[in-house]
């Protein structure tokens, strides 16, 4: 019947969707995400989607506008009309994604890898098809008929650059950006990309020259690269030499725009070092060198002093070292320079909160969720409703935060409990019947809290053998830590026919908090 059901589903799916033609390829294929769709999907996670990957580039101006111009001149002759964007991203992986309806990003960290613009078109162009070609639109299809609906929000969420924070929405977005496409995708990617460089003017054997580049590095398996393109867009021999077989067959001589490219480049080199001490800055201070990692931030600033990421390392340090005050003067400043990056209003949020500025923490951190719902934002908002004794809201934000598995989800969870077990009980603690071998029923109880359990009281309704509806409670005497479970007899004699247990009921009524001395 299930089954059947599904085939219906899905038949009915297909009957309002349609098959239409694959603008890029002329192909006919299966649509189930429509074209409007699929650019409200872009328009709606593209946000999301940069905010994770460490916030838009803002120090050069200039050079977003450059990059924004190349977008532009191939998506003019883009197979289809998309209401493309471009973005520079402020990561030093080199990586770019495209997500359904046009809208594109690449990091900092690729741009200073690249030799010219048009090696610039090729990547553009090869994330332009992707979009055009329905590449993001079809996975999503694919994972909706495997669970038998259309769900535009269901699909899991992959890791993100800013884990340790606890990213609780844009499911949707974290799998777009770092979804692995097929050969078949790549390789349309490659090749039809090519076509729209050699339209737009631009030497399509900078698509060869650059897959080469990508093969190297793959063989030498430099870090930063495995968790860039190469996670994504694994290279191959294979594809260069179909790259190569491609830029026969079209107009040489296109533009390769060597000059134009370092000129419009240029700032962002000069600063690589900036960007190499920050990151490595941001592993020290992981590692817990609060001293090393303060000389890598000040090192950063020296260079680049108008990089709100470098102003935002010192903050950290400085939180971690509880010198709060200096911490609110760093966050301060890297939010002048950039207003529109999350992690620095979350950070800003817990300092005010530590100085027991609970406005301005409030403030910050809803802030924070408008750009990126994270745990931490939505603990440290709880923390301030029970603080401001409004116990329904700080229930609703520890609620969300429960569930990142992250420091931060752990501590909400944790809060979460405390709160709500009282009136709760049954929410926290699962009862189920059994029946031993000797034909003696029982009641096995799941502890699913990060907390430890105890005076767990359970109401058991059963009938007599006269058919006679009872009830009657149990207590558990012993502490059940979390994760853990107990078993407690129900003292309901030997059952004779296993079909009675359907008619006894249990529940857990009264439990607390094993708080330790």
């Amino acid at each position: 019947m299930i089954r059947k059901l599904l085939i219906m589903m899905l038949l009915g799916i297909t009957v309002l969707s349609g098959c239409a033609m694959n603008p890029v390829t002329g192909k006919q294929e299966l649509a189930l995400v429509s074209e409007s769709k699929e650019i409200q999907i872009g328009q709606e996670q593209y946000g999301p989607s940069r905010q994770m990957q460490g916030g838009d580039y803002v120090v050069d101006p200039e050079l977003i506008r450059y990059v924004n111009g190349v977008g532009q001149k191939l998506a003019a002759v883009s197979d289809r009309k998309l209401p493309y964007e471009f973005a520079v991203l402020n990561n030093s992986t080199p990586n770019a994604w495209a997500l359904p309806g046009g809208k594109i990003a690449l990091n900092r960290g690729l741009l200073t890898e690249l030799k010219n613009e048009s090696e610039l078109a090729a990547v553009l162009s090869h994330e332009m098809v992707h979009a055009a070609a329905r590449h993001g639109a079809k996975a999503m299809e694919r994972g909706l008929l495997l669970q038998g609906a259309v769900v535009a929000t269901g699909i899991a969420v992959s890791d993100s650059k800013y884990a340790d924070f606890g990213i609780v929405g844009a499911q949707l977005a974290a799998t777009l950006i770092t979804q692995k496409y097929s050969r078949d995708a790549e390789r349309q990617a490659d090749l039809y990309g090519m076509e729209y460089m050699a339209k737009a003017g631009y030497d399509p054997q900078a698509a060869v020259t650059l897959q080469e580049v990508f093969v190297r590095l793959s063989e030498e398996r430099r870090q930063d690269w495995l968790s860039g393109m190469f996670s994504s867009h694994p290279p191959s021999l294979e594809r260069v030499e179909a790259n190569r077989k491609k830029a026969l067959a079209l107009p040489s001589g296109g533009i390769l725009g060597t000059e134009p490219y370092r000129k419009m480049t240029a700032h962002l080199r000069k600063t690589q070092d900036a960007y190499k001490a920050h990151d490595e800055g941001r592993k020290t201070l992981s590692e817990g060198q609060t001293d090393q990692a303060l000389k890598l931030a000040q090192k950063a600033l020296k260079i680049e002093p108008k990089e709100a990421l470098f102003h935002a390392l010192r903050g950290d340090v400085r939180f971690v070292q509880e010198r709060y005050g200096d911490a609110l003067t760093n966050y301060n400043r890297a939010i002048e320079l950039n207003r529109d990056f999350f992690r620095f209003y979350v950070q800003r949020g817990l300092t005010r909160q530590k100085l027991g500025d609970r406005d301005g923490a409030h403030t910050d951190l809803e802030r924070s969720l408008h750009l990126l719902p994270t745990a931490a934002a939505h603990k440290a908002l709880g923390d301030i409703a029970l603080a401001k004794g409004n116990r329904q809201s700080a229930m609703r934000h520890y609620h969300t935060a429960s569930g990142s598995g992250t420091e931060s989800g752990q501590q909400a969870k944790s809060a979460l409990v405390r709160l709500d077990l009282p009136n709760n009980p049954n929410q926290y603690l699962r009862a189920k019947i059994g029946l031993s071998r000797n034909r003696y029923a029982f009641a096995q109880v799941n502890n699913t809290t990060p907390l430890p359990l105890k005076n767990i009281r359970l109401m058991i309704q059963f009938r007599d053998a006269t058919g006679r509806a009872r009830q009657m409670t149990r207590t558990i005497g012993k502490t059940i830590s979390p994760g853990q479970a107990a078993t407690l007899p129900l003292g309901l004699g030997q059952i004779s026919d296993p079909s009675i247990l359907q008619g006894i009921t249990v529940d857990v009524v009264h439990a607390e908090v094993a708080e330790h001395d």
